[in-house]
């Protein structure tokens, strides 16, 4: 497809966005921040899991990603059952009229190509198959941008997401263990990239924000129960979590230290819930985020952090504020280690309060220079993404769209 002066690009941008997932979201804001300071003439839309949160916070037209408004509710009668395998041919027709009116469609980061959380290979993978095809099919450039991968056991789910990244268009990962991942399914990854997730190319708090109430520990929780094969054991990993978690929290109130609880997606305020009702302290606050820019102001105003989720993670770490990872991913050690703080990672699976507190002395006391390291990793990292803004204009769109030539990376 081409475009002329007359005709804007038309770009989709396609995912779970818009359904309670910060992370998601934040991909999202940084991919439209993209395209406004480079090609601000494009027309932009999306099919997403809640398009009446993307429009009202983005302000683009978004369309539902499921003709099944169920999609995500377990069916038991046959009605339901019925309703759901209906769907799934509507949304074959649905996709492919989306993506066939768009010249360009861009999956913004999220991890797509993995399974590190309860995936089923007819939820997103079989969406996301739909629109790598579709593309193929219609000659609409499909990129994965800068996006999560890990090697899949379940062979339904496996065959999913290795064709989706076959027909894409473009790929870049976040990690090197994402390309290795997809090179061991079966892609060739010989021309792609690995970057930085986007969020690093968000905005971060001005320097001159406020400093918080001394001592203050934020705590990014999760409603954690394990990935795609610890399902039989899912209450036993959550519990463990959650125990190791309130243990945790109850030391550092003990000593004094005032203690703020964050979010990362909207399920995770049941956990929220336990850790303050098991330390009934008002040293313990909980903030209701409703942005990666809304975490980053509440990290940027602590002296530490310990998160679990990937994003809560990246919104520390890009902060500059030293932060201890409890990994239920491969991905969250990779990205500790990208920034200079591979030392300080707890395994969420199996929480020993114990030494999570000696981790977090030692962060601690290690402060000063961990800021500095990260300092360093943030100025290589938005260079990175510059680079791979730059590179998707000159793969993605059309050769005649000078109007707008991209920033040269510094």
């Amino acid at each position: 497809m081409t475009s002329t002066d007359a005709t804007p690009v038309r770009v989709g941008v396609f995912g779970l966005l818009g359904s309670g997932n910060l992370g998601n979201d934040g991909s999202l804001e940084a991919v439209l921040g993209y395209l406004r300071a480079e090609h601000p003439d494009a027309v932009v839309d999306a099919l997403c899991g809640g398009p009446e949160a993307v429009t009202a916070r983005f302000g683009i037209p978004a369309t539902r990603l499921h003709w099944n408004r169920a999609e995500y509710r377990t069916a038991s009668r046959a009605g339901a059952i019925a309703s759901k395998g209906l769907g799934k041919l509507v949304d074959v027709f649905r996709t492919a009229a989306w993506v066939r009116r768009h010249d360009v469609v861009i999956v913004p980061g999220m991890g797509v190509l993995e399974a590190t959380l309860p995936l089923r290979p007819w939820g997103f993978p079989y969406s996301l198959f739909l629109l790598c095809a579709s593309g193929r099919l219609t000659g609409t450039r499909v990129a994965l941008v800068s996006v999560g991968a890990a090697e899949i056991r379940n062979r339904p789910t496996r065959a999913l997401v290795r064709w989706s990244a076959r027909l894409a268009a473009y790929r870049s990962y976040r990690d090197a263990q994402s390309r290795d991942a997809m090179r061991a399914m079966g892609v060739d990854t010989t021309r792609d990239e690995v970057y930085p997730d986007l969020a690093f190319s968000l905005p971060a708090p001005r320097a001159g924000a406020p400093t918080g109430t001394p001592g203050l520990v934020c705590l990014g929780v999760m409603d954690f129960h394990g990935g795609n094969d610890d399902r039989a054991r899912a209450e036993e990993i959550y519990r463990r979590y959650l125990d190791g978690t309130i243990r945790f929290v109850r030391t550092l109130v003990e000593e004094g230290r005032p203690v703020r609880l964050l979010t990362g997606d909207q399920c995770d305020l049941a956990v929220v819930a336990a850790v303050l009702d098991a330390v009934d302290s008002p040293l313990v606050t909980a903030a209701e985020p409703a942005s990666l820019a809304d975490l980053m102001n509440e990290m940027a105003a602590a002296d530490t952090v310990v998160a679990v989720r990937y994003h809560n993670l990246i919104c520390a770490l890009k902060t500059g504020t030293p932060v201890l990872a409890l990994c239920y991913a491969a991905k969250s050690e990779a990205l500790m280690d990208r920034m200079g703080l591979g030392a300080y990672c707890h395994p969420a699976r199996e929480v020993d309060a114990d030494r999570l507190l000696e981790q977090f002395r030692d962060l601690e006391k290690h402060a000063a220079e961990l800021r500095q390291t990260l300092a360093e990793r943030n100025r290589v990292a938005t260079e990175q993404l510059t680079h791979q803004f730059t590179a998707l204009t000159t793969t993605l769109f059309p050769a005649n769209d000078h109007a707008h030539a991209p920033r040269k990376a510094s």
